[in-house]
């Protein structure tokens, strides 16, 4: 539901922008509002989840996004749908960590790498599968639909979870919780992406201020982290080299993939005159070739590394994207969007789950819902800016992305941007990740072996098992 949400609302927003009567600023509040509250409390949602039950804040997440989606559905203006989007980053910050920390604690070893293939292949489809979906309720029974489906996908997965998912936790996880870090982070990024989105609007003095209180404000935040007893982004992570490195791959990575979703539906629908249901078939492509091909890369990578396919997956996205710069008004189908899809897709497919792989293997299993938690918060924070930034970047704003012209113009400016971002990130993988970064010995030395203390779905009640020292904390990338 959570990475769904951040795409099936792109596809929504021209129609979204006609019905209210709301300028592109109050469109990309709509966007980042979820992406801001997600991106700063996402690492707070992991912590949660590692001292209180992963299951059992996971839970709390979904009824909680499915809660404020309805308020979404129900908002009769534009102020009230960016509350409620803001409300629903909240429930997907409590979600998104501890779905993929119930893979990495409850898989053996053997298993765990395909296991995080197919949990990052499912949500690079939801991910792919958004516009296609938004556009069949866009165009059925309505915007407000988007978020009206997530009641019934909710109430799915809270039958599912507490039938067949145990819970996991962190025995070791102590200590109070980082309150005010989170708060730091949430402003910070608050700031930068208001003095983004209003750059263009001209208040000069009032966007200085912004960005200078995001400055101050995330200044304060690194110092915080360093220097409280329990911090929620705690330093010693970034200790691994190939943790920070692959980090900032997916800044890159993420940031060319929201900057393209952003605009792709917007191009389709207002620059080549598609209906919404249309610009989201045109998609289709990275779909299929998501569900077909992100399991078998997530194995491959456990087979021969993943350097190669975290190389060559970005650089074949990128020529996707800059496939895309063919697009414009009276253009074929097949002979210009489905090729760039296609090739963006398939990109794409090679590269997720080799790069969730390497992130949670950079860590001491124990560490896995912090691991997540950055991960996730790096990926939202790269989309947010990407949102915020690249219209500024390519001179798009006000009404102009109901303009077939300007829109067109703006958008073969994106996607050389994008396709740079895309690249950039090939190329640091290929000189940051080791190839043998998933195997079982890194730099000549072993590594400990993680040891999994979940089997199949607990009786009722279940043994108090004791703490467990973890593994050996890995060094360097």
């Amino acid at each position: 539901m959570a990475m769904l949400d951040g795409t099936v609302v792109t596809v929504a927003l021209p129609r979204i922008g006609a019905d209210l009567d709301v300028p592109l600023s109050a469109l990309q509040w709509v966007l980042n509002a979820y992406l801001l509250t997600l991106a700063g409390l996402i690492l707070l949602g992991g912590g949660l989840g590692d001292r209180y039950g992963r299951r059992r804040i996971f839970l709390l997440g979904v009824v909680w996004f499915a809660v404020a989606s309805v308020l979404c559905g129900l908002a009769p203006g534009a102020g009230t749908l960016v509350a409620a989007r803001a409300l629903q980053g909240v429930g997907g910050a409590l979600l998104t960590p501890g779905s993929l920390a119930l893979v990495q604690a409850t898989f053996q070893e053997d298993d765990r790498a395909k296991a995080v293939g197919l949990w990052s292949g499912l949500g690079g489809v939801a991910i792919a599968a958004g516009p296609f979906l938004g556009g069949w309720l866009v165009d059925g029974p309505g915007w407000r639909w988007i978020f009206f489906i997530n009641v019934p996908l909710a109430l799915a997965v809270v039958l599912l979870a507490l039938r067949w998912v145990p819970e996991s936790r962190d025995w070791q996880a102590t200590g109070r919780f980082d309150i005010p870090g989170a708060a730091l982070a949430a402003l910070a990024l608050a700031g930068v992406t208001y003095a983004l989105i209003d750059a263009s609007g001209g208040a000069g003095q009032l966007v200085a201020w912004a960005a200078g209180a995001g400055a101050v404000l995330g200044a304060l935040f690194v110092r915080r982290e360093r220097r409280t007893a329990h911090p929620m982004l705690p330093p010693e992570v970034f200790r691994s080299r190939l943790f920070t490195a692959v980090n900032v791959v997916t800044l890159c990575l993420y940031a060319a993939i929201g900057g393209v979703l952003f605009l792709l539906p917007t191009q389709l629908q207002n620059g080549l005159g598609y209906d919404a249901l249309e610009a989201g078939i045109a998609s289709l492509p990275i779909t299929l070739l998501m569900i077909t091909l992100s399991g078998p890369a997530g194995a491959l990578a456990q087979r021969i590394g993943p350097r190669l396919l975290l190389t060559a997956g970005p650089l074949i996205a990128a020529v996707g994207m800059l496939l895309l710069h063919r697009l414009h008004p009276g253009g074929s189908y097949w002979t210009d969007v489905l090729p760039a899809v296609a090739v963006q897709g398939l990109g794409m497919s090679l590269f997720v789950a080799p790069l969730t792989a390497t992130v949670l293997a950079s860590v001491d299993v124990r560490r896995a819902g912090i691991a997540s938690g950055v991960n996730n918060a790096a990926a939202r924070v790269a989309q947010l800016l990407a949102v915020a930034a690249l219209p500024l970047a390519v001179g798009l704003s006000g009404s102009g992305y109901r303009s077939a012209a300007g829109v067109d113009r703006a958008f073969g400016r994106a996607v050389l941007i994008c396709a740079a971002l895309m690249a950039l990130g090939g190329v640091l993988s290929w000189c940051t990740v080791p190839a043998g970064a998933l195997g079982r010995r890194r730099a000549g030395r072993p590594v400990a072996e993680p040891r999994c203390t979940v089997h199949g779905t607990p009786t009722s009640p279940p043994l108090e098992p004791q703490p467990d020292p973890g593994p050996a904390e890995p060094e360097g990338g």
